[in-house]
């Protein structure tokens, strides 16, 4: 089952701000993320609904809730859990 994907403005900042190889090689996590919710994936702990992916040495976080994915934020994992 297909996940929707909601990608907030600050996400999308921070996906232009990659390199291209970079951004290829996220776009294709989300992309295994939003179809079959496959990948380096972790629950944060007390966080309600809160996940990250993990692509690298970068940090995709996100909320699920029912059927859909809302990236919100990208970050290198030092600055993700800020």
């Amino acid at each position: 089952m297909p996940y929707r994907l909601e990608i907030m403005p600050e996400a999308l900042r921070d996906l232009r701000a990659l390199p291209k190889h970079l951004r290829r090689s996220v776009g294709h996590k989300i992309d295994l993320l939003q179809t079959g919710f496959s990948g380096d994936i972790k629950k944060l702990s007390l966080r309600h609904h809160e996940y990250r992916l993990r692509v690298g040495s970068l940090r995709v976080l996100f909320t699920l809730e029912i059927n859909q994915i809302r990236i919100y934020a990208v970050k290198q994992r030092k600055k993700a859990y800020e």
